[in-house]
């Protein structure tokens, strides 16, 4: 397998990919080895997790680094993911002890009954993580893996396997048993190997598509699954919203990592009384962001991490919604002719016709809609078959709240977007995913109750 960064198409490094008998002997050990780590006790797997956090102080302009030269993220914003993760670490340290402790809820002296909650690891979890945020939403399940007893077989995304390594080298190096966290390095076709073998949970990152492939094959083992899958996440600029402002932060959620985030805004509804106004600022702010070298620090626009989308995804969608009466503002097309450089792209006189209105872009491509007032906002922003977030910006929270409790997402944001916080769930409906991680939610999704009736002698 080649490792080739898409900011000039050179190859970094070339890898063995994980066969059948290797994953199966990975599968093997880590089953065997997950009972000692879950007997070690929560302190000494909280000890190691802190030293895995310390390794990514210590270690941090290199990993950032690497994820830049693979995946093509401005390095600036890899050293945001790997400071913002420390964060994240913490909560579920400091969180998990309360979600392991068993709860009596009966104690009845008169019956000499006891009933009891107690609450196990679930096993051997399979992590097939993404590339767009390796930290992010990898750690988001083989944190709290670790830390409640799980052995993990974590496959990173092909377009960030030095990224998935560099984890996997940090983890052992803080003491975390070989087999309880053991990687899996491949393609599709590995990750499929992988999801043959007896595991009591999978856990996948990724696109609906791939998501429902892995659904469908897991299905008859009735075993546990959650999918993190993509969004069409839209934006509402209410009439008095402040314009430049809302244009601001509305281009910088559609636009930070290149446009390649799940919760990343996708498309803008704009209220007509100050659809002018709102546009010019709009095409404004994404004028001035720099497209470049992603390992220059004043770049904001990289590279695309994979190619077909620079080469066809994208094209596909804009061509379909020029056809179809789109104008396109800005950018539009390919820069350059090293690396997988797409400008970034405005399009106004968009309708829900358009395949850029409709399909998941995850590029630096953005659709703005005039409409009339809060219903036909409402109506167009629920018009999806994802449901993961949803924005409304404007000063009048009394008016936006019920528009955001009407909208059929995850996460709602008022006068923010593209934001996510340890301490709250994360989580889709319908094509944006089961499950949800973060919050106790997510550390209790990795632990099943069991049931304890002692009737004392």
């Amino acid at each position: 397998m080649r490792v080739v960064n898409p900011a000039n198409g050179d190859v970094l490094r070339e890898l063995s990919e994980d066969d059948a008998e290797s994953i199966a002997e990975k599968c093997r050990r880590a089953r065997v080895a997950q009972r000692e780590w879950m007997m070690a006790g929560f302190a000494a797997r909280a000890a190691t997790i802190e030293r895995f956090r310390a390794l990514l102080v210590e270690r941090r302009e290199q990993l950032a680094r690497t994820l830049t030269a693979e995946v093509g993220k401005p390095i600036s914003q890899s050293n945001n993911e790997l400071k913002a993760l420390l964060g994240r670490i913490d909560f579920f340290s400091e969180r998990t002890p309360s979600e392991l402790a068993p709860e009596t809820v009966l104690l009845s002296e008169a019956d000499r009954l006891e009933e009891r909650i107690a609450h196990e690891p679930l096993g051997l979890v399979a992590n097939i993580s993404a590339w767009n945020y390796p930290y992010f939403v990898g750690a988001n399940v083989f944190v709290p893996a670790l830390l409640t007893g799980n052995a993990v077989l974590y496959k990173p995304s092909e377009f960030a396997t030095l990224t998935g390594l560099e984890i996997t080298r940090a983890l052992h190096d803080a003491g975390v048993p070989e087999a309880v966290f053991a990687a899996v390095i491949g393609a599709g076709s590995v990750g499929a190997e992988l999801l043959q073998q007896r595991l009591d949970a999978v856990f996948f990152t990724g696109s609906y598509a791939t998501g429902r492939a892995i659904a469908e094959a897991v299905a008859p083992r009735l075993i546990k699954l959650q999918l993190e899958l993509g969004g069409k996440d839209p934006a509402y600029v209410m009439d008095d919203a402040d314009v430049k402002a809302a244009a601001a932060a509305v281009a910088d959620g559609a636009f930070y990592n290149t446009g390649q985030s799940c919760c990343a805004v996708e498309r803008v509804y704009v209220h007509e009384a100050i659809w002018d106004e709102f546009v010019e600022s709009f095409v404004a702010t994404v004028r001035d962001f720099k497209l470049g070298d992603p390992s220059a620090e004043d770049t904001y626009i990289g590279p695309l991490a994979r190619r077909e989308l620079a080469v066809t995804h994208l094209e596909q969608q804009l061509e379909d919604a020029r056809s179809r009466g789109a104008t396109i503002r800005l950018g539009g097309q390919r820069i350059g002719e090293k690396g997988w450089f797409f400008a970034p792209t405005v399009v106004v006189d968009v309708d829900h016709r358009m395949r850029l209105m409709k399909e998941e872009s995850f590029g630096p491509v953005i659709g703005l809609m005039k409409v009339s007032g809060d219903a036909e906002a409402l109506e167009l922003m629920n018009d999806t078959e994802y449901g993961l977030t949803a924005a409304v910006y404007g000063r009048d929270a009394a008016r936006a709240e019920p528009l955001l409790a009407r909208l059929d997402v995850g996460s709602a944001y008022f006068n923010c977007c593209d934001r996510v916080s340890p301490r709250l769930p994360w989580s889709g409906r319908r094509h944006s995913g089961i499950g949800c991680t973060l919050s106790t939610y997510g550390i209790e999704t990795f632990l099943r109750p069991k049931a304890w009736h002692l009737r004392r002698a």
